[in-house]
């Protein structure tokens, strides 16, 4: 008696964390090309040193930044299948 009540507890439970976990918790798929460098499945902010070359075959949007480490405001957005040369770009961030 006790087995089917500790099942359907267990159910419960998965599904309302399946529910709570937010999508953007998870690393985007696919690729994000900044100049030369590939990244498989990116997540988070990449740095740069110059001038780049944006390329985002991922499922989320990427966000261009004119300071290092993603500070203040973005400058510009790379929708997914887009790609952009984008001048005064230092860092790059997608979630």
């Amino acid at each position: 008696m006790r087995r089917p009540a500790t099942v359907l507890g267990t159910l419960a439970a998965a599904a309302l964390l399946a529910v709570t976990v937010p999508v953007s918790a998870h690393a985007a798929s696919g690729t994000l090309v900044i100049d030369d460098r590939t990244i498989h499945n990116p997540h988070g902010c990449y740095n740069n040193d110059r001038d780049a070359g944006v390329t985002n075959n991922t499922n989320r949007t990427a966000y261009l930044y004119e300071d290092d480490d993603c500070r203040g405001e973005w400058a510009e957005t790379v929708e997914p299948g887009q790609d952009t040369i984008a001048d005064q770009t230092w860092s790059v961030r997608i979630d």
